[in-house]
């Protein structure tokens, strides 16, 4: 079975670097960007299995890049996670309101991620074979 890809998107190196070395050690194939035009980009190029996105990054918040994902017929079924320093109410509504299949704050753990990855992976899987 082919590993599968996911695409992390963070203004801060040290957290994608951090959530690459947790996805990588676990069989994960993974690219990271730290910008949301570059996140654009490499949709373009290539789609991931799932999404993993910072909400607070400058010239394009996550937000900005969930709904260009959401709106694009092409990537409109693909996985998101946000991975975000907001826990605040009105932040995690908007993003689920956009689309977001599940929501991490910062700082998280290793355990977090993995289990939304695992939890989006497996929603992914029973709606493709709807």
């Amino acid at each position: 079975m082919p590993k599968r890809r996911v695409l992390v998107v963070d203004d801060s190196r040290t957290i994608a670097w951090v959530a690459r070395d947790t996805l990588q050690a676990a069989g994960y194939d993974v690219r990271c960007v730290h910008g949301g035009e570059d996140a654009l980009k490499e949709l373009e190029a290539e789609l991931p299995d799932v999404v993993i996105l910072d909400t607070f990054m400058p010239q394009m918040s996550g937000l900005e890049v969930l709904g260009k994902i959401k709106a694009s017929a092409r990537t409109c079924r693909l996985p998101v996670i946000m991975l975000t320093a907001s826990g605040r109410h009105e932040d995690v509504l908007a993003s689920y309101r956009l689309g977001a299949d599940y929501y991490i704050t910062k700082p998280f753990t290793q355990n977090e991620l993995l289990h939304g990855l695992d939890l989006v992976l497996k929603q992914e899987k029973r709606s493709s074979a709807a």
